[in-house]
């Protein structure tokens, strides 16, 4: 339902739904912007949970981050800023330490406490433990006036602009259902005390990129007596490609390129190039893993167990614990696994902004595969009375590329954002401009 604009509301310029690093770089580069004496955005963010957090489920004692530190929340927009991660290991009294290390690679926990320490400089613009249940258009004498951003706990924000922030979702295979003895990887931390209390004879790990790695690796650590058995379609662990070269699909550049190019080129460089991010882990992970496989050959006592070219063709909790049945893709064989828990390590998918959008999702654009249309400003193609700004923080891969989804261009892409905000505050904002289709997809 269209709602009218109440007398005299509170209009923001920009809410941001969801308070993970993407809409903290935003807060980020809209304080910095304040500072520098422009003329001030006003914003406030809305984060579901209690305080700030970036997979805490996964926040694993040595693993670490898959990108350089210069990558962080602002040194590539503005390589002076006190927000960088460099500021913040001086903050720390580790700066020397850290360059002492020689590593541009840091502890996934120190990444982590390094965001929060970001985001604690910034809560003034943060309400954590409000859930945000719909967002509606508000009208003022027939014309678009606004976005009403409804929370949980009743309260009501008016906003010009909305960033929407709502990160990934756990992706679970068609039929498997989270519960106590099957979880995906993203809850590790959270119940793997309650495994220690049982002693587990065998855990299933079912993936075959980065996490699914680490979770297995973790696992074999943490249970020295434990069979561990880890499955995966391919014949092996693939290395990530971190190569000079193959890197630059995560230049700012890239997405200039990849946004203007036709859909089967497109399409063609996910799949040249997919191998930086999907399914793939690094090596140095991958070598310890094998060293571990086979010292224990070596030794008569096997306990990690790689079933490569399989699948679990089904899973069924048991009185005690879980039943998965593990099938050969080469001969056919199935191989019953009895185990206290089975880990799907299976990735993330995005979560669907128009699910809070409501009628709002009705009328934002999409292409002839029924996604998203999206401007090269990281900006929803709404129907024309929508004269608001819908950016979206993720779920921009078909159209911005690779990167979208990591923290490599976070720091660029919320300096664009911004600079479009601003760019159309006050301004009549023009429709959209239909798109015309070729035999190569949108033009």
């Amino acid at each position: 339902m269209s709602l009218a604009l109440p007398a005299s509301p509170a209009v923001h310029d920009l809410v941001g739904v969801g308070f993970g690093p993407s809409n903290l770089a935003l807060a980020i580069a809209l304080t910095e912007h304040n500072a520098s004496g422009g003329t001030p955005v006003t914003a406030r963010f809305l984060e579901r949970q209690p305080r700030f957090g970036w997979h805490r489920g996964m926040l694993l004692e040595n693993a670490t981050m898959q990108v350089s530190f210069l990558k962080d929340l602002a040194t590539m927009r503005n390589p002076t800023s006190e927000f960088s991660f460099l500021n913040y290991l001086h903050s720390q009294g580790r700066l020397v330490d850290f360059i002492n290390h020689k590593n541009l690679f840091p502890l996934r926990i120190e990444f982590h406490d390094y965001f929060e320490w970001a985001a604690a400089k910034v809560d003034d613009l943060v309400t954590y433990g409000q859930d945000v249940t719909a967002i509606e258009p508000v009208f003022e004498d027939g014309d678009f006036a606004c976005f009403a951003v409804r929370t949980a706990a009743g309260e009501t924000l008016h906003a010009r602009n909305l960033a929407l922030g709502t990160g990934l979702r756990p992706n679970l295979p068609e039929g498997i259902t989270p519960s106590e003895r099957i979880w995906h990887n993203s809850e590790l931390l959270h119940r793997v005390e309650r495994l220690d209390e049982r002693d587990p004879s065998r855990v299933v790990v079912v993936g075959a990129g980065q996490s699914a790695a680490e979770v297995t690796a973790f696992l074999h650590d943490r249970y020295p007596r434990a069979e561990v058995c880890s499955v995966f379609a391919r014949y092996g662990f693939s290395p990530s490609d971190d190569s000079s070269f193959a890197n630059r699909i995560f230049d700012p550049e890239a997405v200039d390129a990849y946004y203007g190019a036709p859909e089967d080129i497109k399409q063609r460089l996910m799949n040249y190039h997919g191998n930086t991010n999907y399914s793939a882990v690094d090596l140095d992970l991958i070598d310890d893993l094998y060293r571990r496989v086979y010292s224990e050959r070596v030794r008569g006592a096997q306990r990690l167990r790689m079933f490569n070219t399989s699948r679990p063709m089904d899973v069924t909790e048991t009185g005690d614990g879980v039943r998965a049945t593990i099938e050969s893709l080469t001969t056919g064989e199935k191989t019953v696994l009895d185990a206290e828990v089975v880990v799907y390590a299976t990735g993330y998918l995005p979560a669907d902004p128009t699910d809070l959008l409501g009628e709002l999702g009705r009328k934002c654009r999409r292409d002839e595969q029924g996604r998203l249309r999206i401007e090269r400003d990281y900006r929803l193609r709404t129907d024309p009375e929508v004269r608001g700004g819908l950016y979206l923080q993720g779920g921009t891969e078909h159209s911005h590329g690779i990167t979208s989804s990591l923290l490599s261009n976070t720091a660029i892409r919320v300096g664009e954002i911004l600079a479009s905000i601003l760019d159309r505050r006050g301004a009549e904002v023009a429709p959209p401009r239909e798109y015309a289709v070729s035999g190569n997809g949108i033009q």
